[in-house]
């Protein structure tokens, strides 16, 4: 049985309130929980108690094979309880391989059009060079 730690929604509409609680990974979001944890109030400030976590039943869950989501390990790094690895994506900036591709015609384009200018201005001055002599 595949052991999740993740939050079950609770409050009203539009005011939300979250239980940490271990779900069987099948179980719906809002549906039936092997045990609470602990609690996330979102509405709260962020230098508030916005987040109560029980350590040491994580910890047991955690060493029965239990696997957070991303937002309960958050939680849990904050809490120094689980490490979070750092997402590192150095490619996240660059765009796309179309957009590549995009850009290096209008730069081709772009440097066409200056050629043109340059030629278009030389002529008449090659021209007047040639009427004086």
């Amino acid at each position: 049985m595949p052991l999740k730690i993740r939050l079950a929604r609770a409050g009203s509409k539009k005011r939300p309130y979250y239980h940490v609680v271990v779900a069987d990974a099948r179980s719906p979001r809002d549906g039936r929980f092997i045990e609470s944890l602990g609690s996330w109030n979102p509405l709260l400030p962020k230098d508030g108690e916005r987040v109560k976590v029980d350590a040491d039943r994580v910890k047991h869950w955690l060493s029965h094979g239990a696997q957070p989501t991303d937002r309960v390990l958050r939680f849990l790094d904050e809490a120094g309880i689980a490490k979070r690895d750092a997402r590192s994506n150095p490619k996240k900036a660059e765009p796309g391989k179309k957009a590549q591709e995009r850009a290096a015609l209008l730069q081709k384009a772009q440097e066409d059009a200056a050629a043109a200018v340059a030629a278009a201005a030389a002529a008449p001055a090659e021209a007047e060079a040639a009427t004086a002599e």
